[in-house]
């Protein structure tokens, strides 16, 4: 089911990755909050979050577990066709049908996956990138661990 929990154990740590990127504007070849294209985007974000990334939305459809897309879980990679030659975008699933890209004219914005004028006629299937998943596990853990009760050595 779409939506369903994410294997990822801190997805609010993505999702505060992402949203400062809202509204940075689309550059072609772009790989900072000066302006991203599509795969500038993923690869920032995941560069963020510990792990790396080609600068191609091909090359990065190459990595990875194939998701099928009712099974799509926070953090997967999501590829379309836009271009009529094989994958050409790539942008990040955010839960509730919906992933964030940077996308010409517009920049970094959210997109319902299966918006019926374009983006749902193109998509190509999605890969989860267990590094990423690893990633966020750890972090999930390091949080609990950094929150335990006060030391009673100091007396």
């Amino acid at each position: 089911m779409t939506g369903a929990p994410s294997a990822f154990a801190d997805t609010a740590l993505l999702t505060d990755t992402i949203q400062p990127l809202y509204g940075v504007p689309y550059r072609s070849a772009g790989t900072s909050t000066n302006g991203f294209d599509c795969s500038g985007f993923t690869q920032y974000v995941y560069q963020k979050l510990g792990v790396d990334l080609p600068h191609s939305s091909a090359a990065q459809y190459k990595m990875g577990q194939a998701v099928e897309k009712d099974q799509l879980q926070v953090g997967d990679l999501v590829f379309f066709n836009t271009g009529g030659r094989g994958v050409s975008h790539v942008g990040i699933y955010i839960g509730n049908n919906t992933f964030a890209h940077s996308e010409s004219g517009r920049g970094v914005v959210k997109t319902k996956l299966n918006e019926p004028y374009y983006w749902g006629k193109r998509y190509v299937g999605a890969k989860r990138i267990p590094a990423l998943s690893q990633v966020l596990a750890d972090k999930e853990t390091d949080n609990k661990t950094n929150v335990q009760s006060p030391s009673t050595s100091a007396k």
